[in-house]
């Protein structure tokens, strides 16, 4: 990506005080997490057949509560300069779009000159009040995850984030497979492995979005009751709008409007909770929350799924001071989700069977169980 003269600057007003405050202070080189490969090409199939790469810090130096961090967020804090990293950082997007044959603009436009306005009246829970946090901007959208355009925009935005994920892929669709596809492994591995039935019969989504990741976990428990659950009724509203100009499924998809952290479900309800790249987007105190309802919606020996960012990620560890600026301009509690101790948290919650592993080179995916 070509950068103007004032990213320019800022890149090497980053790297010069990024380069002072690690200087010496490389911890030992971290390990690899082997991915096997199998015959199988469906999305539920892991196709990676190389390892991924530990970095050597323990997070990104450009996260939390390093000097580098914190001079990346007085630069956002600047408004001005903040307007003109949002945009930024949405043309970046963007442009790994159509540089990789995602038409942008044309789901876009299939989505808003359709009738999924209809479905709003269906979807939307008029008494539900949305916690303070979740009225930030999120992903350049002033309005954050409360509009149309950031709903129609989310499929779009979905495939590039899998590109970026994945750049040595031969195309967007086998950079789909590999990250959904080792997900969905892991899930079923940690769930054959430590819970004494390995059926699963009820799923729930939390922070489904225009339900991507629903629809795979869907297509890989095909005999399953499975749930979509978010805070936006856009998101949702186009969920429902696709589901039913797709493949009809024997059981629907349920799709809720409802607060992850308190959804109002029925406690042990559950054999699979997952979030899917939802956590990154939170507060410490409403991950905590997350889990918390988590293992209260889950059955004894039911399995929790996280996949988000991993903190030891060696692509993300060196990512380049224009990237992970435009980043965290658009991901305001990003710092608080690199400095929350999952494990821990997990723990707290009740869980046990604690496992983390690298499911693509930027993504981990962590799995835990309700004790039986």
């Amino acid at each position: 990506m070509a950068l103007s003269a004032p990213l320019q600057n800022l890149s090497a007003v980053i790297s010069a005080t990024g380069n002072a405050t690690t200087a010496g202070t490389r911890p030992p080189r971290g390990r690899h997490w082997a991915v096997h490969a199998a015959s199988d090409t469906s999305a539920s199939a892991p196709v990676q057949s190389g390892g991924y790469e530990e970095g050597k810090l323990e997070r990104p130096k450009w996260a939390g509560e390093t000097p580098l961090s914190r001079l990346v967020q007085s630069i956002i804090s600047f408004k001005p300069l903040y307007y003109f990293l949002k945009l930024g950082a949405r043309r970046a997007l963007i442009s790994t779009a159509e540089k990789n044959n995602i038409p942008w603009r044309q789901m876009v436009k299939e989505v808003l000159e359709s009738e999924v306005y209809r479905e709003m009246d269906s979807i939307q829970n008029l008494s539900l009040v949305y916690p303070d946090y979740y009225l930030n901007p999120f992903h350049a959208y002033e309005e954050g995850n409360l509009t149309w355009l950031a709903a129609a925009e989310a499929e779009a935005a979905t495939m590039s984030m899998a590109r970026r994920a994945l750049p040595d892929a031969s195309s967007v669709e086998e950079a789909n497979r590999i990250l959904r596809g080792n997900w969905l492994h892991a899930i079923e591995q940690h769930h054959i492995q430590y819970s004494e039935s390995s059926v699963i019969n009820d799923i729930l989504d939390i922070g489904c979005s225009v339900g991507i990741s629903t629809k795979y976990l869907a297509d890989k428990f095909p005999t399953a009751k499975v749930t979509g659950l978010d805070l936006s009724p856009y998101f949702l509203a186009v969920a429902q709008h696709k589901q039913k100009r797709a493949m009809p499924r024997k059981i629907p998809i349920r799709w809720i409007h409802a607060n992850g952290e308190d959804t109002g479900l029925p406690s042990k309800s559950f054999d699979l909770v997952s979030l899917a790249f939802v956590l990154h987007e939170c507060p410490t105190r409403v991950i905590v929350n997350l889990a918390k309802e988590a293992f209260c919606l889950l059955r004894p020996g039911g399995t929790l799924a996280l996949t988000d960012f991993s903190l030891k990620s060696k692509v993300l560890q060196e990512l380049s001071p224009v990237l992970f600026t435009l980043v965290k301009s658009t991901e305001p509690f990003l710092d608080e989700y690199y400095l929350t101790d999952m494990d821990e948290t997990l723990r707290e919650a009740g869980f046990v069977n604690i496992t983390s592993i690298l499911t693509d080179p930027r993504h981990v995916t962590i799995t835990a169980t309700v004790p039986q």
